[in-house]
């Protein structure tokens, strides 16, 4: 079976209960809105029958609980939406072969009793972060036991980017135009949230843990050289820190460390970025992803019939990997 690792899903009376909490969602409120697949079970699986054995492994699209609610009611949408998704996969098994646990993190005691719940007693096979918490970095002490957690688990992080139109292209201006905060705003988040958890030290403390980036890495496999040489200098070009110990706190080359990261599929049909990443990546170390319903199922496919992969590496990319992350063939 084809496994479709990332796909967004409104569960059950998930968006009712959202909307009620957060009635002013502003531009992802009006996306979801439109797209009647994110609730709309028939066209769902209407769309999937055209791809013959195809599952899909589904989480909350955005915005992130924390951005739009309070705690208390944060942890409540929560522990709905994942009761709703892991009543989907019980009732659904060859549409839905797993499903991602949601999270509030603004309430980080609460947060982490969600992660072993649906874990534990749900069967969710990995959790859903965005690249920052409310505008903080999840290199912050405060969220070290999500990432010992999931490494001691030995199941997977999926980590979605996270920017609205607040956040201006230009310090001049109050807003983004153009869409801009989406198109190369969330590949940015996405970059700069691996950076700061690669020179945290995230993976030398836990060197198995498994994060899945959407997008394809973001920016990361098109920068190696900026990452890699260009950032060997790290400290150089700053005045008011002193970032002379970091590299040398790592224990192994620092851009080492980016390729240890997952990269998805959900590139909107390109062929050149697919194959970027695969190449920085590598094969084992990508996963299958259409970012259904937001993006275009059967275009994603067709950019991978036109690289032409081995057999062996295609059977890893569209279901092998992703068994092996989600450890399904455990049970």
């Amino acid at each position: 079976m084809t496994i479709d690792i990332y796909t967004h899903i409104f569960p059950g009376d998930f968006y009712r209960h959202m909307s009620k909490a957060a009635p002013r969602l502003e531009n992802i409120g009006k996306r979801m809105s439109q797209v009647k697949m994110i609730h709309d079970l028939d066209i769902r699986f209407r769309l999937m029958d055209e791809f013959g054995e195809y599952g899909q492994v589904i989480s909350l699209p955005n915005p992130p609980l924390e951005d739009i609610t309070d705690p208390a009611t944060g942890t409540e949408l929560a522990r709905i939406a994942n009761d709703a998704m892991a009543d989907l996969v019980r009732r659904h098994p060859d549409r839905f072969v797993a499903f991602i646990a949601a999270l509030a993190m603004h309430d980080m005691d609460s947060a982490m009793d969600e992660l072993h719940r649906s874990i534990r007693d749900l069967g969710a096979r990995g959790i859903q972060i965005f690249t920052n918490v409310g505008g903080r970095p999840l290199d912050e002490p405060e969220f070290q036991p999500l990432f010992a957690a999931m490494a001691e688990y030995d199941l997977p992080i999926w980590m979605h980017p996270a920017r609205g139109a607040d956040m201006p292209d230009y310090k001049g201006e109050d807003r983004s135009r153009f869409e801009m905060w989406w198109c190369f705003g969330w590949p940015y988040e996405t970059s700069v949230a691996m950076a700061r958890l690669v020179f945290s030290g995230l993976f030398d403390r836990h060197p198995g843990i498994k994060i899945v980036t959407h997008h394809m890495g973001g920016m990361i496999p098109f920068f190696d050289g900026r990452i890699g040489p260009g950032m060997a200098v790290l400290g150089q070009r700053t005045t008011d820190e002193d970032h002379s110990e970091v590299l040398s706190s790592l224990e192994k080359p620092h851009l080492d460390y980016f390729r240890m990261f997952y990269g998805d599929t959900a590139m909107f049909g390109s062929n050149l970025g697919i194959k970027c990443g695969l190449e920085f990546f590598g094969i084992d170390h990508a996963v299958f992803s259409t970012d259904c319903p937001f993006a275009p199922v059967r275009e994603t496919f067709r950019s991978i019939e036109d690289l032409s992969l081995s057999e062996e590496d295609e059977k890893k990319l569209y279901g092998g990997n992703a068994r092996r992350l989600m450890r399904l063939d455990d049970d």
